[in-house]
C-alpha cells in the first residue's frame, strides 16, 4: 500500500503588505503564529504576486500567467478564468485529495466559473471580489445561499477546520485553501482585535508618512491580528488531528498594502507593479521534509506555487497548457544550491514591470537595482 501522501493547507491573505508582518520587522503589531511558520519552516525573501486581487489568484490557481488565463479585471466578467484551464484544486483532486475552499475566491460566481465546477468539492464563502458586510453575511455554500455565523474569517476558518478534520477521519489527503478577504475594506474587525488599536500610536510609518490615513491603518492592523489568531486555530487544529509533521502549510499575500502604511520603504502599494505592490510575504512549514529556519534568497512568484506542490507530494499536473512557473523544491529541501536565474513579470492595465534577482525594469523604463537601493 502506498504511503498517505502529505496533506496541505494554502492560506492566502487580501491586502496585506508584505510589511504587515512582525516577522517582517513591523512593530506596529505582533504575528507570532505567522511569523512561527518562517522560524519552523523555509521563508523566502523575494516572493512576488500580482498588483491586484484575482489575477493573483489566477495565477495561484494555474501556474500560469494571469493574462494567459483570460483574466483582465477584478470585475464585470474579467475575473474568470477560462474554461479550458485546469487549476491547482483539479490537480490535487485527480491525485486523490479531498479539496476544499473556504473564504473569497474571486475567479468567476457562477458555475462552471465557479469554485465546484474548478476542482473543488467543498465550498463556503464569497466568489465575487468586493462583499460589503463581513458579520452574519449572506454566503455561498456549494452554490447554495446561507448565512453566515459571525465575522467571516473566523467562520471561514470554523469551516476550513471542519473539512480538515471529516477529511482525516475518513483518511484521505485534504487539500484546503483559505483566501481570506481581509485586510481588504469594508474596514470591519470585532472589537476584541479593534479595541488594541483604536488609539494605537504607530511606531513605524510609510516612507511619506503624509500619506497616511490613520484610522485606516489602524484598522488593517487589527485585521492583520485577527487573521493570525485564525492562523494559530489552524496550526492547533493540525496538531490535534495529529497530522502537523506530514502537513504543509503555505501562507503569502495577494498584492501589495492597501493603503500607505509601512511596508519596509518599497515605492508602491496594491495597483502598482512597482517592488511594493507585488511584493508578497511566503511561508512555508513542512516538519518532515523542510529545515527549520530555512531562509532563501531566490526569487520566486504565485506561479511557482502549483508546480511546487505537485511536485513534493508527487502528484501529477492535471494541466496540458505549458506553466510559466516552476517547482521550488530544490531550494526548500536544499538539494540545488546553484539555481539559475530568471524573470518575473508582473502585469496590471497595460503596466508591466520586470525583475530579475537584481534588478527590476519597470514601467516607465527605468532600470532599479533593488539589491543595491
Amino acid at each position: 500500500m502506498a504511503a498517505k501522501r502529505p496533506n496541505v493547507v494554502v492560506i492566502l491573505a487580501d491586502d496585506q503588505g508584505w510589511g504587515d508582518l512582525s516577522l517582517n520587522g513591523n512593530k506596529n503589531l505582533s504575528t507570532p503564529n505567522i511569523d512561527s511558520l518562517a522560524r519552523d519552516g523555509a521563508s523566502f525573501d523575494r516572493f512576488f504576486v500580482c498588483p491586484v486581487c484575482s489575477p493573483t489568484r489566477a495565477e495561484f490557481l494555474t501556474g500560469r500567467y494571469h493574462p494567459r488565463s483570460g483574466v483582465y479585471s477584478t470585475s464585470a466578467g474579467g475575473e474568470r478564468m477560462n474554461l479550458d484551464e485546469k487549476t491547482i484544486g483539479d490537480t490535487f483532486r485527480a491525485g486523490g485529495y479531498a479539496t476544499g475552499a473556504f473564504g473569497k475566491w474571486h475567479n468567476g460566481m457562477q458555475y462552471p466559473y465557479h469554485p465546484n465546477g474548478r476542482g473543488f468539492d467543498e465550498y463556503y464563502g464569497f466568489a465575487s471580489g468586493h462583499w460589503g458586510d463581513y458579520f452574519d453575511a449572506p454566503l455561498d455554500h456549494n452554490g447554495r445561499i446561507v448565512t453566515g455565523k459571525g465575522f467571516c474569517i473566523n467562520d471561514f476558518t470554523d469551516k476550513a477546520m471542519a473539512f480538515m478534520e471529516s477529511s482525516s477521519k475518513a483518511g484521505k489527503p485534504f487539500f484546503c485553501y483559505v483566501p481570506y478577504n481581509t485586510p481588504h475594506s469594508p474596514m470591519q474587525v470585532p472589537d476584541r482585535w479593534w479595541n488594541k488599536f483604536k488609539d494605537f500610536e504607530l511606531k513605524m510609518h510609510h516612507r511619506d508618512p503624509k500619506k497616511e490615513d490613520v484610522p485606516h491603518v489602524r484598522a488593517a492592523l487589527a485585521m492583520c491580528e485577527n487573521i493570525d489568531w485564525n492562523v494559530g486555530r489552524i496550526l492547533k487544529k493540525l496538531d490535534q488531528l495529529q497530522v502537523s509533521d506530514d502537513t504543509i502549510v503555505i501562507y503569502f499575500c495577494d498584492n501589495g498594502p492597501n493603503g500607505w502604511r509601512w511596508n519596509g520603504g518599497m515605492k508602491g502599494r496594491k495597483g502598482s507593479t512597482d517592488e511594493g505592490g507585488v511584493r508578497s510575504p511566503l511561508v512555508i512549514r513542512w516538519p518532515a521534509a523542510i529545515p527549520s529556519g530555512r531562509k532563501i534568497d531566490r526569487i520566486a512568484g504565485a506561479i511557482d506555487l502549483l508546480p511546487t506542490l505537485a511536485d513534493v507530494v508527487g502528484i501529477r499536473i492535471a494541466s496540458v497548457k505549458p506553466l510559466d512557473g516552476v517547482s521550488l523544491k530544490p531550494l526548500l529541501t536544499g538539494t540545488q544550491p546553484q539555481w539559475e536565474d530568471r524573470y518575473i513579470f508582473s502585469h496590471w492595465r497595460n503596466k508591466v514591470s520586470v525583475r530579475n534577482q537584481q534588478f527590476r525594469f519597470d514601467t516607465q523604463g527605468k532600470l532599479y537595482d533593488i539589491a543595491a537601493d
